[in-house]
């Protein structure tokens, strides 16, 4: 091979309100602003995109605006969801524990499938309407 190959540096999701969505994931992953994107003390919050990053300083996830973000429609394809973020806990207690803790921070619920015997799991929507899985692994 002559050149490196690309490394996944970060997930980008689009967002109306970026610092909301931001938010919400800062709070049920346990993430850190990029130094540079801490939020505002006061006055209005501008951002237009923000990165998250793990405690260690490595990237996890950016939000960029968009004007207007039509919500998925899943499961049924008539707007499909193209992309979506897996997590994973290590037993049913956490499982639950975090569902309740993305919804108290603004998620629903979409499917619920936690009493499945070979992989519990969730499908929860953001803020912004992206779901995601929440599974035990």
């Amino acid at each position: 091979m002559d050149h490196p190959l690309p490394r996944l540096c970060q997930t980008v999701l689009d967002a109306e309100n970026v610092r909301e969505l931001a938010e919400f994931y800062r709070q049920l992953l346990g993430l850190v602003y990029r130094e540079d994107a801490e939020p505002p003390t006061k006055g209005e919050d501008d951002a237009d995109w923000l990165n998250l990053r793990y405690p260690d300083g490595s990237p996890a996830l950016a939000f960029q605006q968009v004007d207007r973000l039509p919500g998925t429609t899943w499961p049924s394809h008539r707007v499909p969801m193209q992309l979506h973020l897996d997590f994973t806990v290590p037993d049913t207690d956490a499982l639950h524990a975090n569902v309740d803790r993305a919804v108290s921070l603004g998620g629903r619920v979409l499917l619920d499938r936690s009493d499945d015997p070979e992989e519990p799991l969730f499908v929860v929507a953001d803020p912004a309407g992206h779901p995601f899985c929440l599974f035990v692994a």
